[in-house]
């Protein structure tokens, strides 16, 4: 996919022509509910988009998929405090 934008300016779609662990050049775009573990604690990212390596499972997020991670992270308690309800 040829473009004329600096490195810094392409997306992460534009710059991952590869599995960054395997090679595999058919690394596809997926929206899935993602779980993870903190210390014991088990969460849910409902809905997530990231890359999924078919081959060998190799996940890669975007700076927006990160972001939400963290938002329902356990880790990022302190940073991203649960708003109540009114």
């Amino acid at each position: 996919m040829p473009t004329n934008l600096p490195l810094k300016e392409m997306t992460l779609e534009e710059k991952l022509a590869a599995c960054p662990s395997c090679g595999n050049r058919n690394i596809k775009k997926v929206r899935r509910n993602w779980t993870g573990s903190f210390k014991g604690k088990r969460y849910m990212v409902p809905n997530l988009q990231y890359y999924e390596c078919p081959d060998c499972g190799e996940k890669v997020y975007d700076r927006d998929g990160m972001r939400e991670i963290e938002a329902h992270s356990p880790a990022f308690e302190r940073m991203h405090p649960k708003r109540r309800s009114a």
